[in-house]
Order: C-alpha cells, then sequence, then structure tokens
C-alpha cells in the first residue's frame, strides 16, 4: 500500500458522498484513554481490594517461575499513591522496552515496503483480473488479505481497499454486505491464526515466557480452517445475493448509494513490485522455518524484517533517503500500540506493586475451576472475548490480560500457550463487531452499512468461530498444547 490510513495513525477516517457531503461518522473511544481510565481503575482498586500474594516456586522442568496454587495468602494493603501512579507509566514503558522496540522495527520494515507500492499494486491487479470471475475473485482476494493479517498483521491497511472492493462488488451483482464481508472475514482468519502476528500472538508470548511464535504448526492449521469457513459463508452469500438482489438486508440502501469510483488504472504491477512481493513472501517463509526448525526469538525476527525492509527499499528503487523517511514514517504508525504496551504494563505494575494481581488471579481461578477441566480455556477466552469489545487493541489488551492469564494458566491446569490461543481467539473475532473499534466503525461508514445490518450480517458467522474456538482450545487443553 502506497500510503497508511488515517485509522492506522489514530485519526477519524474522512468518507464522503458522490456529491461531497460527507457521511456521518460514529466516534469510537480513543484506545489511550480507555487505558488509563483502567491505571486510574487499577489504582483505586489497591484501597478496596484485599491484597495477598502466592508463593512462586520453580518449574523443575522448565525452570520458568509458576504459582504454588496451594500457597494463596492475604497480606497487608499498600495501596498506590499518586506520585507512584505517575511513576508506573516510565516504569511501564522501560518494562516493555524488548516488545516495543520490536514493533517499532515491524513497523518501520513495512512502512519501506509500503513506500514501494507493491502491495497495493497487487491487489489492484488481482481485483481487476477477477473482474467478471466472481466466483474465483472472492476467495482469491480473500486469501491475499487473510495472509497479510495472519503473517503481517495487516488489519486498517486494508481500509484503503475498500473502495475498490465495493467498486467491484456492485459490478459483479454483489452488495455492500459483501465487500465487508471479504474484509473483516479475512482479518478475522487471520487474526485468529496469528501465525507471525507480532501485535497480538507475539506480544502475548513475550509476556508469557514463551519462544516467539512458537506453536505455529497447530496455527497454520487453524489458519486453513478459518479461511475455509470464512470464504464459504461470503461466496455464498454472495452467489445468493447475484441470484436474487432483494435477499440483501442491503437493497434498498445500495439502489440509492452514489457509485463508487471506478478503479484506478495508475496501479499497475511493475517488475519491481513483484520483486518486492517475492521478498515479502521469502521473509514469511524464512520466519515460520526460522521459529520452526532453529527456535528463532525477538532479536533473529527482527532481523529478518529488516532484511526484508532493506532488500524491498532497494529492489523498489526507493532512495536512501526515501527509505530513511519511509522508515520513520513507518515507526510513527506504530507510536500508538506502543504507547499503549507500556501503559498496559503500568496497569501490572500498579496492580503488582499494591499486592492485588495475585488476588484477582485467585479470583478467577476459583470462578475457572467451576468448569470443566476441558472447557476451562474456553472460559478463558469468553473472558477474553467480552474485555475485547471494550478494547479492541490486540496489543494493548495483551499486555493488560497476559500478565493474569499467563499464571492463571499455571493455576486452572492449562497451558501458557493454551492460554495465548485463548487470548488470540478473544481478540479476533469482536474486532468486526465491537463499536468501539475505529477501523469497524470506519469501514461501517465508508460503506454506508447500518452496524444492525452488519450485525445481522455476521453473526452467524460469529457464532461459528465460536464452535472453532471450543474446538481448537478444546483439543489444546487435552493434547497440552505447547511448550509449556
Amino acid at each position: 500500500m502506497s500510503k497508511k490510513t488515517a485509522a492506522s495513525s489514530g485519526e477519524p477516517i474522512p468518507a464522503h458522498t458522490q456529491d461531497g457531503q460527507p457521511l456521518k461518522q460514529m466516534n469510537a473511544p480513543n484506545p489511550v484513554i480507555i487505558i488509563v481510565c483502567i491505571i486510574l481503575i487499577s489504582a483505586l482498586a489497591s484501597y478496596i481490594v484485599p491484597a495477598g500474594s502466592f508463593t512462586r516456586i520453580e518449574d523443575p522442568n522448565t525452570g520458568r517461575s509458576v504459582v504454588d496454587p496451594t500457597s494463596f495468602q492475604l497480606i497487608d494493603q499498600n495501596p498506590t499513591g499518586i506520585f507512584e501512579l505517575f511513576q508506573s507509566v516510565s516504569a511501564g514503558i522501560q518494562g516493555s522496552s524488548s516488545i516495543i522496540a520490536f514493533l517499532f522495527i515491524i513497523g518501520g520494515t513495512f512502512g519501506m515496503m509500503d513506500e514501494t507500492g507493491a502491495i497495493r499494486a497487487g491487489m489492484g491487479t488481482l481485483v481487476r483480473r477477477m473482474r467478471g470471475r466472481e466466483i474465483l475473485m472472492i476467495p482469491s482476494c480473500m486469501l491475499i488479505f487473510t495472509l497479510g493479517a495472519a503473517f503481517a498483521g495487516n488489519n486498517e491497511e486494508f481500509l484503503a481497499f475498500l473502495p475498490m472492493l465495493l467498486s467491484i462488488c456492485f459490478a459483479m451483482g454483489f452488495d455492500s454486505l459483501t465487500a465487508l464481508g471479504i474484509l473483516f472475514c479475512s482479518v478475522a482468519a487471520g487474526y485468529g491464526a496469528g501465525c507471525t502476528q507480532s501485535f497480538t500472538v507475539g506480544v502475548a508470548q513475550g509476556i508469557a515466557g514463551l519462544p516467539l511464535f512458537s506453536g505455529i504448526e497447530l496455527r497454520l492449521v487453524i489458519l486453513v480452517v478459518l479461511y475455509v469457513i470464512n470464504t464459504t459463508f461470503v461466496t455464498v452469500y454472495a452467489m445468493r445475493v447475484k441470484k436474487d438482489p432483494t435477499r440483501s438486508a442491503m437493497y434498498e440502501l445500495d439502489k440509492i448509494r452514489p457509485k463508487t469510483e471506478e478503479i484506478n488504472g495508475d496501479e499497475s504491477l511493475t517488475t519491481r513490485h513483484i520483486l518486492v512481493l517475492l521478498v515479502f513472501l521469502a521473509t514469511i517463509i524464512g520466519v515460520v522455518y526460522g521459529v520452526i526448525v532453529f527456535q528463532f526469538y525477538v532479536d533473529e525476527l527482527a532481523a529478518l524484517f529488516l532484511i526484508m525492509g532493506v532488500a524491498s527499499g532497494i529492489l523498489g528503487g526507493l532512495s536512501p533517503k526515501r527509505m530513511a523517511d519511509s522508515f520513520m514514517k513507518g515507526c510513527a504508525n506504530m507510536l500508538m500500540p506502543c504507547i499503549m504496551v507500556g501503559l498496559c504494563k503500568a496497569i501490572t505494575i500498579v496492580l503488582t506493586n499494591a499486592c492485588i494481581m495475585d488476588t484477582i488471579i485467585n479470583f478467577l481461578a476459583s470462578l475457572l475451576r467451576s468448569f470443566p477441566s476441558t472447557l476451562t480455556a474456553f472460559g478463558m477466552f469468553m473472558v477474553q472475548d467480552i474485555f475485547n469489545i471494550l478494547v479492541p487493541s490486540g496489543s494493548g489488551q495483551a499486555a493488560i490480560t497476559m500478565p493474569i492469564m499467563a499464571p492463571l494458566a499455571d493455576l486452572v491446569g492449562v497451558t501458557r500457550q493454551t492460554a495465548v490461543l485463548a487470548f488470540q481467539f478473544g481478540d479476533a473475532f469482536t474486532n468486526c463487531v465491537t463499536p468501539a473499534s475505529g477501523m469497524t466503525v470506519s469501514c461501517l461508514v465508508i460503506a454506508g452499512v447500518p452496524i444492525k445490518k452488519w450485525w445481522r450480517f455476521i453473526l452467524p458467522l460469529f457464532a461459528v468461530w465460536w464452535v472453532v474456538a471450543f474446538g481448537f482450545l478444546t483439543f489444546a487443553t487435552l493434547t497440552n498444547f505447547g511448550p509449556f
């Protein structure tokens, strides 16, 4: 993509009708404000919630520190003062430095790749060539979007393709819900699998102490399952609407909708673009191979992505100045998630220093112990799913919940890898329905789709996603999905 969207930088997405009138927008709360409120609530809770602690012991099998489930006891209260509250922000950013550094490198390297225009040109070429072959257009587009979400963490970047998708879908006899389905269902599949997704799985595994992107074999299976289910759902719906347009919930609204612009013919795929896309593909293969065979961690993976960025810039014909500028621009686009990771670490510091983190863990453990053992992980998934409605940021949610969920997994008898799997499912599926998501709100505004009509379209598939989550989490529990 040649430009970053406003959504990725935290700015509202301007959307207009054909006559230039702005479409009515729904304002989503700034996620930083949500996190700051949680920090304040955590500080207030230190005066109310009883302080308690577990004894940490060394696991003889892995050498890592784990909670002794029988050792919880109440201790003296240690409430958070005003000065300590403000100190926690600086401490949180410092405590998350390794994750923040990795995210900045990811943002910078993809900024260089973006600057070449290869991804946008590739997608534009694909969509144009599929025109008139609707049976192939939907699965082809969804495959590309899904792989981008699963391996590169693409989400807001896809917003730039929505006007193009709307044009193609209308030309093929589909509706606006089909265009949204292609976009959102691809992201849900990619984030649900999270194969090398740095912003959710990478952050969560780093906090849980797991090898980065470990367990990728099962995640690849999840990717295939979700892609097949989501593509089938969208394709069947689209062909039904094509056969009888009146069956679309958007039939009346789409009829009066101003026509979107035709696809720009300038987005042609050049030899340089092809080389850049091949570098991207080689990097993904290298990441998967390195994680499985050599157990690559943050530094090795950061090096691979840096190589990808530099190679993309050179092959894409960027000057050294443009490479440097685009790297810095990409880093700037990572400022929001990086700040959120630091702020979320501040929450953990407040809860830990006040000695109420273990009290919360003990309370959640007592709730989850009421579940049958095979459903414990699914209970964790439900908690994450509900929480994600309020905090749709994947990296932010990981930074808030994983410090609790990782030791909680030790207590309730599931692996930390399973807890990460529950988190990534919980983060992925509610992103496309929560009104707190800037991406969701922006897409609905641009497509002109009322949120209730979107919910009516997506909720049957949402129920299927829960069934898929239940199946894979049960499998992960029964097989002790690891390494731990």
